[in-house]
């Protein structure tokens, strides 16, 4: 037993009172005898016994009254378990990633965790919030309940081990108690890792009760016929015994085409036929798993002609006007003495189609070009200076050109995972007529190769770069040094090189990519491009490059749909944000990985276990209440005992 204020039991000593009084009214009886004195002498001592045992009575109750006063005055208590952390601070980290959305035995789990919290937080208890995108750093339930109320699902996907790195960083002189409250989905081991094992935290795991979920992936143009779009539109179900999906495409909000999907198969694909022309719109299905992956928005664009120039010899140039038709492109062609410089910030994207060398004019002119997202193909000469050729390429990347051997080689394997051969085969071939090459240059390239050769080296690569579309080739493909001009692959390839970055398929981007976005519009230095939306609007972060301003828009908006992009009040184009697919399957539950830490149920138990096991016993009421009762035995004693 502990004491609050353990000096005021030297007033013990007070005890010494009642018994000094005791001691002072002890009397000595002298005998007196009478002549009949038989029932006078038993009546007198019949009369001291009864003294003695009240004044005894007394004694003791009055010692036991001021014992038990003092103790109280010295507030005695028990020490708690787990006194030691009893000025920890807490710590809620709350999950409200879309995965959140699912339905458990009361309801979607954060609206649940939420509830929880309101009705379960003590008022008094001083807390930290912490969300996918929120901070409220020293608050209580009072000042937090309206931004509980009114919380969002966040398009940010819930990273525990960024969440527990602000925790850590948040200085304090006191421990930290932290608790956990997500469905954890898609947690894993390199989330915990960092968690120091002497200070696990709490885990509240909600359990969703429907996990069936249907996505929707993707949405591109399949095919483009003459005068319509094949629009294709991947999905993904999570689960199993789906019931039918019913689909419906949408253009400005008007219902153009329903079907329903019979979801034999985790992925399916359907298609719909729209007119060839402008669409801002969006996709949606209806189940009852997530809300947040029912809907994908998307827009094309007015079709717009692509300009593409190539700088070689003509002769050696032909195959490329074969490939970029006028029905789309706006293609030219020419030799490096007869090349306009002024003409190249207009193109789309230049082909450098065998140069010996690569003039120091034309390398700067390029620089400029790729920096404000134009497309750039290089294809080597036999004939190339590889100092020239390394000097030029290394203001793009880390691709660089060794000798050239003048050995055979089949051209075997696709990058079917490349952005470059995206949507262009419906299965991966593995058995096709290889092309050749008679000569080629061994590069050295840290990027991923688009095609390869045989021996696994690279044929043709692409440099990664956020703005521009910079492809590589390690051998000349003239009609003498290949024949991979006759091969089907070069139409796809040269088809997507062109159109990379170029507003002509499918504008659907993802909220957080941060992919830079350029628009075709030319702007005065005092303009500002904003992006507006049916319920928001907001200002990205945008440069002027010439005729094109480049756009980035980290994690805006915040939310997904059709967006349009104004210069003032003029319109300019649209385009439309969806969020990301990571939370949409539910069956990524991974409880394991906490199976080390403390769990609970609800945010009640832990408050609860927590008051518990850090609470001292204050057990001087206890004494209080004997004080009184011996205070109560004393006036008994004192009325009727004779």
């Amino acid at each position: 037993m502990h004491f609050k204020h353990p000096e005021i039991l030297y007033f013990l000593f007070l005890l010494i009172v009642p018994i000094l009084v005791h001691l002072f009214q002890l009397r000595r009886f002298k005998t007196s005898y009478f002549t009949n004195i038989r029932f006078l002498k038993e009546l007198a001592i019949q009369t001291r016994k009864s003294s003695k045992i009240k004044k005894r009575l007394l004694l003791a109750t009055r010692i036991l009254l001021l014992t038990c006063a003092i103790i109280a005055f010295a507030q005695p208590f028990f020490e708690a378990k787990d006194s030691k952390n009893a000025s920890n601070e807490m710590y809620i980290i709350l999950d409200n990633s879309f995965s959140m959305q699912a339905k458990g035995k009361k309801g979607e789990l954060l609206k649940r965790a939420v509830q929880e919290l309101l009705e379960n937080t003590p008022e008094t208890a001083q807390f930290s919030l912490l969300t996918n995108t929120e901070n409220y750093w020293n608050t209580d339930i009072k000042s937090v309940k309206s931004s509980l109320q009114n919380l969002k699902y966040s398009a940010a996907p819930f990273e525990l081990s960024s969440i527990m790195a602000k925790v850590k960083a948040h200085k304090s002189a006191y421990n930290k108690d932290i608790v956990i409250i997500s469905d954890a989905v898609g947690l894993t081991e390199n989330d915990i890792k960092n968690i120091d094992t002497g200070k696990k935290p709490y885990f509240i795991i909600p359990e969703a009760e429907q996990k069936n979920n249907v996505s929707i992936d993707s949405v591109y143009i399949n095919q483009t016929l003459e005068n319509f779009y094949e629009i294709g539109v991947d999905l993904s179900g999570y689960g199993e015994d789906f019931k039918p999906i019913s689909t419906a495409l949408y253009n400005q909000n008007k219902l153009i085409a329903k079907t329903i999907i019979n979801f034999d198969t985790k992925k399916k694909k359907i298609s719909f036929t729209i007119p060839k022309e402008a669409f801002h719109g969006y996709v949606s299905i209806e189940d009852n798993g997530l809300t947040y992956d029912n809907k994908l928005f998307f827009s094309i664009s007015k079709n717009k002609k692509t300009n593409v120039i190539s700088i070689g010899e003509p002769e050696k140039s032909n195959f490329l006007s074969r490939i970029y038709t006028s029905a789309e492109f706006n293609y030219n062609n020419y030799s490096i003495s007869s090349l306009d410089y002024n003409s190249l910030e207009k193109q789309n994207t230049i082909i450098l189609n065998e140069l010996a060398e690569i003039p120091q004019a034309l390398q700067t002119t390029l620089k400029a070009f790729v920096s404000k997202g134009g497309n750039l193909v290089v294809i080597p000469s036999e004939k190339t200076s590889v100092s020239n050729l390394n000097s030029f390429l290394g203001n793009f990347g880390k691709v660089q050109f060794n000798n050239l051997k003048t050995e055979s080689k089949l051209i075997t394997k696709i990058n079917f995972d490349h952005p470059l051969f995206s949507g262009v085969f419906e299965n991966k071939i593995t058995n096709f007529q290889y092309p050749k090459t008679n000569s080629s240059f061994d590069i050295s390239s840290p990027y991923p190769a688009v095609l390869s050769y045989e021996d696994q080296s690279a044929f043709v690569t692409a440099v990664q770069n956020s703005t521009a579309g910079i492809t590589v080739f390690s051998a000349p493909i003239n009609a003498s040094n290949s024949n991979f001009q006759q091969s089907p692959l070069i139409v796809p390839l040269f088809y997507k090189i062109a159109q990379h970055n170029q507003k002509t398929g499918v504008n659907a981007l993802t909220i957080g990519n941060n992919q830079p976005y350029f628009v075709d519009v030319l702007l005065t230095k005092d303009a500002i491009l904003e992006v507006k939306g049916t319920e928001d609007s907001f200002i990205p972060i945008q440069q002027i490059l010439n005729n094109k301003v480049k756009l980035t828009f980290n994690d805006f908006p915040e939310t997904a749909g059709n967006y349009s992009i104004f210069d003032k009040k003029e319109w300019v184009e649209n385009l439309s944000f969806n969020y990301k697919r990571t939370e949409s399957d539910l069956s990524k539950v991974n409880t394991n990985v906490v199976s080390d830490f403390k769990t609970a149920d609800t945010i009640s138990t832990i408050f609860n276990t927590l008051q518990t096991e850090r609470t001292d016993s204050q057990i001087w009421k206890w004494f209080v209440i004997f004080a009184l009762l011996f205070l109560a035995l004393e006036m008994a004693i004192i009325k009727f005992v004779k």
